[in-house]
């Protein structure tokens, strides 16, 4: 950082990808173009991760925290003027996150080049437009100084999840898929908009920092808008759903980035947080349901995305039980490390659908002879993701399970060490049927995709590897220390972790054993085919939400209108009844005179009187 300054390189890496998407979205002949919008879209997502990097290396070193706001409203608050403030805020969380943003959106690009090749050259500009405005809109939430701001990037990268969930818009599910998640995660949104508005009246203000009475109420309606975001039960429902997009978004948005924005404004607001220890509670068991009820849909799943989409929903429900407890560098070294796994096992299912042109796993096998950069890397984030002894997972999960154990919450800390074993066992069976199972007709002609779409799976494959040995200086980043100890949780999960594995072996592998286990899972598996949660949410919609709002209809229709037609007719009827007095007759308004002359008059001897 010598030869600029944090605040320079933070410019740099908020500004590049927007000076992009804007000349991409005002120069039509430039994105319809295709290639060349592809290659400025890449230009900026290299220029955000040059600045991310150096932001980072500063930081290892120890970095003071920087803070650059300007002034925007001037608002009186409860104790007098104040002013509402726009800017950047450098720490070691923010600047943690803008490295791992920038690292996956570089690689989800360089991948993309690949993997959508074949689409028509409008289309690939309209694609890396949009993959540009979600790497400013995600960057602007990282480096928020403040909760509103945060709220702006919080809503622009759901935008762009619509937009890029519907990148094939002429197809139905894909539609479909994009206006689900968009409304769902609305839905949730409400949640952080009305936090914010109690906060504000509370404290005049929108600072994550704040010490507050409503903090109770303010993180409750902030949970909600996290649920949505981060996929959280019964909120969930969107995010399998959305992998209708394009493999390199699921990656980017779905599994990376996006779904993750939920924790880290948890992690962000954790001075809020902290005063609210309902709310910690809450989440503590929600996020160990979601772990749990995730990771039993995924054993069962088809789809090799489905399985990775439910598998994300599993993970940030790790993340979610580990703040709820406390153990906040659980949770956020855990969305670090997940980031690059979960990034690089949805690229390289991207390059495995790719080569067999199906998202069935009954479609592969063998795959890793025939793709063996694809096939090894993926089992590289496989092992990651099932916590294997050495890979970056096994460190971070061991973290959100010895919080969870230190914390006494040992009824959640139940339900993850059986997500430990089923993530195990589904990833396991992943492996064993795409890549080391019999060959598949379908995989006849596969082959190794070129270097864009393998040289962004070596670079996450490595981080997804190695990250967990540099646990020290990450936790130094966030503020906190970090000390390896593998204590009787971290040997549990590790065993049931294996078994996992090797329950999977015996399932699906060479020999084939167990089989009458499967059928074990074939009730779970009609659950989750029938989709009850959707039903669910669909029958309240119908029911309750249709059924209320027939009912306030009619009340409008038949009271409120009601009243006031009667009103209406009434003031006709009594206009029509008057309208008889004025007749027009000079010698008719004399005697009415006269009359009421003699009234007033009586009226006075009386009161005289």
């Amino acid at each position: 950082m010598d030869t600029l300054t944090p605040l320079q390189w933070a410019s740099l890496a908020l500004f590049g990808p927007l000076v992009v998407a804007l000349v991409l979205g005002v120069v039509w002949p430039l994105r319809k173009a295709g290639g060349p919008a592809a290659g400025l879209s890449l230009l900026g997502a290299t220029v955000n991760l040059a600045a991310a990097s150096v932001l980072f290396v500063g930081w290892l070193g120890g970095a003071d925290t920087v803070r650059a706001t300007l002034p925007w409203l001037i608002h009186g608050g409860p104790e007098g003027a104040s002013m509402i403030e726009l800017g950047l805020h450098l720490d070691g969380i923010s600047v943690s996150m803008l490295w791992v943003v920038a690292i996956v959106a570089f690689c989800v690009q360089v991948f993309s080049l690949g993997y959508l090749s074949d689409e028509p050259k409008a289309g690939f500009g309209r694609y890396f437009t949009w993959q540009s405005l979600f790497l400013f809109s995600m960057n602007s939430l990282v480096l928020a100084p403040n909760l509103l701001q945060l709220f702006m990037g919080w809503e622009l990268v759901g935008l762009c999840s619509y937009l890029l969930i519907g990148f094939w818009f002429k197809k139905p599910s894909a539609a479909r898929a994009a206006l689900k998640a968009f409304w769902v995660t609305k839905f949730a949104d409400m949640g952080l908009l009305l936090g914010l508005i109690v906060l504000f009246v509370h404290t005049g203000g929108f600072e994550w920092t704040a010490t507050t009475a409503a903090a109770g109420t303010v993180t409750l309606l902030f949970f909600l808008a996290v649920m949505g975001k981060s996929a959280q039960f019964p909120l969930h429902i969107w995010l399998p759903d959305a992998m209708e997009g394009p493999t390199p978004v699921s990656a980017l948005l779905h599994a990376a980035t996006m779904v993750a924005a939920g924790v880290f404004l948890v992690v962000r607001a954790q001075p809020l947080f902290a005063q609210a220890p309902l709310t910690g509670e809450v989440m503590t068991w929600v996020g160990a349901f979601t772990a749990l009820f995730a990771a039993s849909v995924a054993v069962v799943q088809t789809d090799i995305k489905k399985v990775l989409a439910y598998s994300t929903c599993s993970q940030l429900g790790y993340m979610i039980a580990a703040l709820g407890s406390g153990a906040v560098l659980g949770g956020y070294f855990h969305l670090t490390t997940h980031a690059f796994f979960k990034a690089l096992l949805f690229l390289a299912a991207g390059g495995l659908i790719h080569a067999v042109h199906s998202n069935e796993l009954s479609h592969m096998g063998g795959l890793l002879k025939r793709l063996p950069v694809t096939g090894w890397t993926f089992i590289i984030g496989a092992l990651a993701l099932a916590g294997f002894p050495g890979f970056s997972g096994f460190f971070s999960k061991d973290l959100i399970l010895e919080g969870l154990f230190d914390a006494g919450a040992y009824g959640p800390l139940a339900m993850l060490l059986i997500g430990a074993f089923l993530t195990a066992f589904y990833m396991g069976r992943v492996v064993f049927m795409a890549l080391l199972g019999p060959p598949s007709e379908h995989a006849e002609h596969a082959h190794e995709a070129g270097g864009a779409m393998t040289l962004p799976l070596v670079l996450l494959a490595t981080l997804a590897l190695g990250l967990g040995f540099f646990a020290g200086p990450m936790a130094r980043l966030y503020g906190l220390t970090y000390h390896f100890h593998l204590g009787a949780v971290g040997i549990t999960a590790t065993a049931l972790g294996l078994a996992g594995i090797g329950t999977a072996w015996i399932m699906f592998g060479p020999k084939q054993g167990l089989q009458g286990l499967a059928a074990a899972f074939a009730p779970l598996g009609r659950v989750a085919r029938s989709g009850a949660v959707d039903k669910g949410f669909a029958l309240a919609y119908r029911q309750a939400l249709l059924g209320l709002g027939a009912g306030v209809a009619w009340v409008d229709r038949y009271i409120v209108d009601g009243l006031i037609n009667v009103m209406g007719y009434a003031s006709l009827a009594f206009g029509d009844r008057l309208r008889a007095v004025q007749t027009g007759n000079v010698r008719d308004y004399v005697y009415a005179v006269v009359a009421g002359l003699l009234l007033l008059g009586a009226f006075g001897a009386i009161v005289q009187g």
